[in-house]
C-alpha cells in the first residue's frame, strides 16, 4: 500500500514537471529593451487588453492584432524604464480609481463589478489594468512637471468664447474619434494619408486608430468622448461642422501633428453658463491638448536613444 502511494506521488510529480517544462518551452523572449524583456506571453496579454478596450480589434487577423500589441507594449516598457529613473511605481494611488472609472464608463459599464466581469472574458483583472494605468498616469504627471512652464493659454480668447456661448440658447456637443499621426521620414504625407484612408475603408476607423494613431486615445479605437463645441478651436469646430454623422474629415494639421477626425454623434443641450466653471474646463482642455504634444515629443526623443533588440 505504501509503495503504491509512493508510485502515485512519483507519477504526479513527473506529470507536473513535464507540464511545467512544456509551459516553459512555449514562453520565449521576443524583445529586449534595455534591461527589460518582452515575451510572447506579454504580447498575447497586451492583445487581450487592447481587445477589451476596442472590441472591433477582434475583426482583424491575428498577425495584425499581435503587431498592434507589440508596438503598444514596447511603448509602455520604454515609458516605464524612463519613469523608474524618477519614480517608485506600484504605490497606492487613489487617483487610479478615478481613471479606472473613466475606463469602464467609456466601455458603457456602470461600476467596477461589471468591469471585472467584463475583463474576465479576456482573462484580465482590474489589477492588470491598474498597473497599466499607473504607468500612463505617472507618465502624464512627469510630462506636466517638465513642461508646465511652457504651457501657453490665452485666457482672454477663452473668455470671448464663453461670451459667445452665453448669447446662444443651446450648446452643441460632439462625440468624436481621432487618428493623430506624424509624417514618416521615408514616406510623403500623401503616401501616409493614402495608406491610412485605405486602412479605414478596409478595417474601419477604430482599428485604424489602434494601428496608426500616436494619441493616447488609440487604445480606445481613437475615442475622444463628448466635447463641447465651445472647447474646440475655431479650425477644428469649422471642420466638424462640415461633417455628417458617421463621416470623417480630410487630413488637417494642428501644431506638429496630422489629424483625421470622425463625428460619431451630436447633441444639443440647454445652456447654463457658469463662467468660472466654463473657463476652468476650457483651460484644462487646452492644457491637456498641449501636454499631449509635449508627451509625444519627449517619448520620441527617448525612444531614439533606447536600445531595442528583437530576438
Amino acid at each position: 500500500m505504501k509503495n503504491k502511494k509512493i508510485l502515485t506521488f512519483l507519477i504526479l510529480l513527473l506529470i507536473f514537471c513535464n507540464f511545467k517544462l512544456f509551459a516553459m518551452t512555449n514562453v520565449f523572449v521576443v524583445y529586449k529593451i534595455e534591461n527589460q524583456i518582452i515575451t510572447n506571453i506579454d504580447i498575447e496579454n497586451e492583445s487581450k487588453y487592447l481587445m477589451a478596450l476596442n472590441t472591433q480589434l477582434k475583426n482583424l487577423d491575428q498577425k495584425k492584432i499581435l503587431k498592434i500589441a507589440k508596438e503598444s507594449i514596447i511603448k509602455e516598457i520604454i515609458k516605464k524604464i524612463e519613469l523608474l529613473k524618477y519614480y517608485n511605481l506600484d504605490q497606492k494611488n487613489e487617483f487610479l480609481d478615478i481613471v479606472i472609472k473613466d475606463f469602464y464608463l467609456k466601455l458603457q459599464l456602470n461600476n467596477k463589478v461589471e468591469f471585472q466581469k467584463y475583463l474576465n472574458d479576456y482573462n484580465l483583472t482590474i489589477n492588470d489594468v491598474k498597473k497599466k494605468i499607473e504607468i500612463e498616469s505617472t507618465w502624464n504627471q512627469m510630462i506636466y512637471q517638465r513642461y508646465k512652464n511652457q504651457i501657453n493659454i490665452d485666457n482672454n480668447a477663452l473668455k470671448k468664447r464663453i461670451n459667445l456661448k452665453k448669447q446662444s440658447t443651446y450648446k452643441k456637443k460632439y462625440l468624436l474619434s481621432e487618428i493623430v499621426f506624424d509624417k514618416d521620414r521615408d514616406q510623403s504625407l500623401n503616401e501616409k494619408t493614402k495608406k491610412i484612408y485605405e486602412s479605414i475603408n478596409e478595417i474601419g476607423f477604430k482599428n485604424t486608430a489602434n494601428i496608426y494613431s500616436v494619441s493616447d486615445s488609440s487604445k480606445f479605437g481613437g475615442n475622444v468622448g463628448w466635447i463641447e463645441e465651445g472647447n474646440l478651436s475655431n479650425k477644428l469646430s469649422n471642420i466638424i461642422k462640415e461633417l455628417e454623422l458617421g463621416n470623417y474629415s480630410k487630413t488637417f494639421q494642428i501644431n506638429n501633428s496630422f489629424i483625421i477626425i470622425k463625428l460619431e454623434n451630436m447633441k444639443k443641450e440647454i445652456i447654463e453658463v457658469d463662467e468660472k466653471k466654463e473657463l476652468e474646463k476650457m483651460i484644462l482642455f487646452e492644457q491637456n491638448r498641449q501636454l499631449e504634444q509635449f508627451s509625444k515629443i519627449y517619448y520620441n526623443k527617448i525612444r531614439i536613444n533606447t536600445n531595442i533588440s528583437e530576438l
